[in-house]
């Protein structure tokens, strides 16, 4: 049986909660562009569109969710007991390592609107 403890929850809570934020941000740019390249059209591809006055308050979502992310893996102190995983310097490690993989990832996808047109236009 695995222990997972109270501070991994968290960690994973955050991180997820701040791609499905990144997701949200860029459905209005991002989303149409998917659907078309997978060969998928018409016209109720534009209604994406209507999402773009939510885009700060998704980008603002995202961003309050990575610095939890990045507050719990890096200022806050971990508190584990001896037999427990995050007591492993390797599982702290690929935490990292993961909170800035999905960092790039996310910084990408909400920049898009801003470089995507040097590629289209």
């Amino acid at each position: 049986m695995t222990n997972v403890t109270p501070t991994t929850k968290t960690d994973n809570r955050s991180m997820i909660a701040a791609v499905i934020a990144a997701v949200g941000a860029s459905v209005c740019c991002v989303g149409p562009l998917v659907l078309l390249a997978l060969g998928i059209g018409g016209t109720w591809i534009s209604n994406l569109t209507a999402l773009e006055p939510y885009r700060p308050i998704f980008i603002g979502i995202t961003l309050v969710f990575l610095f939890l992310a990045f507050r719990k893996l890096y200022l806050v102190p971990a508190t584990c007991a001896p037999d427990d995983a995050c007591a492993v310097p390797a599982t702290r490690r690929n935490q990292r390592l993961i909170f800035w993989v999905v960092t790039v990832l996310l910084i990408a996808l909400l920049t898009f609107p801003y470089y995507g047109t040097v590629f289209f236009a």
